[in-house]
């Protein structure tokens, strides 16, 4: 067992974990807070610190701003537990999305991802480096697109032949300002959350 701890967030990795110890602690219902990635063994638990979960409230108020605003019809399914038992892997992000499928999950309360599509669209927080190759499990479990702040910037990733490549304008949500939510991102302590979503609005209306 490992553990890195910082001011944004702490992860606790664990070796030679079964499916079914994963599962279990999955489903357990007092379960902590921290959110789990399962790796063919490989289990990280990652504890949210107030500058991780700021972030990434932020960014998804601003995403969710921008699909009112477009138009655009979407599912949130934030911190889903996803898992492919076929795979050996599972995640649960920091926010994810249905955009392209969103009709196709609609009126579903469960996922099953081996007759269910998976999100559109993942949003990782990332600002001390997982033990997990995150791009890797993503790709093997077939997301389209995927967000990584790490305190600085935010790149883009989409999915080709089963590997990402790094974008600088979103596919999943065409026009989405991206310089605009790093540098919103960047003052999120100097600045009530309120108004910099105003600015955000202003800018996309």
């Amino acid at each position: 067992m490992s553990t890195v701890s910082t001011l944004a967030e702490q992860r606790v990795v664990l070796d030679s974990i079964s499916w079914a110890t994963y599962c279990a602690l999955t489903e357990e219902p007092k379960r902590s807070r921290g959110r789990m990635t399962y790796d063919q063994g490989v289990l990280e638990i990652m504890s949210p610190m107030l500058s991780h979960e700021s972030a990434k409230r932020l960014l998804a108020r601003m995403i969710e701003q921008f699909t009112l605003l477009r138009e655009i019809d979407m599912r949130s399914s934030a911190s889903t537990t996803f898992r492919r038992r076929d795979l050996q892997r599972g995640f649960e992000a920091d926010e994810s999305y249905y955009i392209e499928h969103a009709a196709v999950i609609l009126g579903k309360e469960e996922v099953d991802l081996s007759i269910d599509p998976p999100p559109d669209l993942v949003i990782e927080i990332e600002i001390t480096r997982s033990a997990v190759d995150k791009l890797a499990l993503f790709a093997a479990m077939e997301i389209p697109e995927v967000w990584r702040y790490d305190g600085r910037g935010l790149t883009l990733w989409t999915l080709q032949n089963r590997s990402y490549i790094q974008i600088n304008e979103s596919q999943v949500l065409s026009g989405f300002p991206i310089p605009l939510a790093v540098e919103l991102l960047g003052i999120r302590s100097e600045e009530s959350e309120t108004g910099l979503i105003r600015r955000f609005i202003s800018h996309c209306v």
